[in-house]
């Protein structure tokens, strides 16, 4: 199966690399989307599983809502309101919601950080 993931910005494609393998396509809409951007974007995306993965805030949701129409198949993944877009969201809550969309198989699981150290007695 092969898979496009549409994100609004450099940052949000720069988030979602890290996370994902070289086989997920990511492409960004570099802010509003015109006639041009979106057929550049449907020839990328050839006949790939479309995945969107926009902001919470006003313009994200009225790109969403563009992608939507351009992709009607498309799966919505979301980040929660108050997050400082998909940027801005906690690593551990962007693998969420790519397992929750299913792409579990394509994730870079973080390597865990080292142990805490136990509090000493006394």
């Amino acid at each position: 199966m092969s898979i496009a993931i549409v994100v609004e910005g450099k940052n949000d494609k720069s988030r979602l690399r890290r996370l994902l393998s070289d086989e997920i396509l990511i492409l960004c809409t570099n802010g509003t989307l015109n006639t041009e951007k979106l057929e550049r974007i449907k020839k990328q995306i050839g006949d790939r599983d479309v995945y969107l993965f926009t902001d919470n805030d006003p313009s994200g949701k009225r790109i969403r809502g563009v992608l939507r129409d351009a992709f009607p198949d498309a799966e919505q993944i979301y980040t929660r309101r108050g997050y400082a877009g998909v940027e801005g969201t906690p690593e551990e809550y962007v693998i969420q919601q790519l397992e929750k969309a299913g792409l579990d198989e394509y994730i870079r699981y973080p390597e865990p950080g080292p142990p805490m150290p136990e509090k000493q007695r006394f």
